[in-house]
């Protein structure tokens, strides 16, 4: 795979939108993470917390790195230091550990609450009432050290792309609910939704953020 020329073209076609490009390294060696840090780009996204710091200080240090998998609190605190957007927060005990372990180090940390949209029972989030629940209960103003800055989803995994279609539509749609309420502490500003195989939907549906890794790598191969 020409790592150089896939990139340039997914950011050919996201040219002229506000979308940008996460380049999704999990599972690739640091030389192909390299390779995509020399033509350009500088967001990455690691789903695994071990991977994730493993190669966070084998890379240049101007890479802003995305924590896009499922997050365990336990292991919340290995990340904060140096990760610049968790998309991935699933649940409220989630997000008050993310709280907890950046007030300790001084830090506000950037999150995106995950919804739950695909027919996928394996997909983690919070459901529609869920995510209203949590929004307007008050609680993200009292967690001072984190900051919501919009919600991520993953459409299910099939051909039917109005299936796909209809998912990233319904997350737009709870994204711009939530804008017009003004809810203190909660600023939708990111929409986290779109991978190798969807995104050229998810963009036409509103996204900010696209998470593509096979696109641009290929086939995915062990860490090195």
């Amino acid at each position: 795979m020409d790592i150089r020329k896939n990139i340039t073209f997914i950011k050919n076609r996201l040219a002229g939108t506000p979308c940008e490009l996460i380049v999704v390294s999990k599972t690739q060696p640091i030389e192909k993470i390299k390779e995509a840090y020399d033509a350009g780009q500088r967001i990455f996204g690691e789903n695994k917390v071990q991977e994730l710091c493993m190669k966070q200080p084998l890379l240049p240090a101007d890479i802003q790195w995305h924590l896009i998998g499922h997050l365990q609190t336990n292991k919340v605190k290995q990340v904060i230091p140096f990760v610049t957007l968790i998309h991935s927060v699933d649940s409220f005990k989630l997000l008050e550990e993310i709280n907890k372990q950046a007030k300790k180090i001084g830090r506000v940390v950037s999150c995106l609450l995950q919804v739950h949209i695909a027919r996928e029972e394996t997909k983690y989030g919070f459901d529609e009432n869920e995510l209203f629940e949590l929004i307007r209960s008050g609680t993200p103003a009292s967690l001072d050290s984190i900051k919501i800055i919009g919600l991520m989803g993953m459409a299910t995994f099939t051909e039917n792309k109005d299936q796909v279609r209809a998912e990233f539509r319904h997350l737009k749609n709870l994204f711009e609910k939530i804008k017009t309420e003004k809810i203190p502490s909660v600023e939708m500003k990111e929409l986290s939704m779109g991978m190798s195989q969807d995104y050229e939907i998810a963009l036409e549906e509103g996204s900010t953020l696209v998470r593509v890794g096979t696109a641009i790598f290929g086939s995915r191969t062990a860490a090195h």
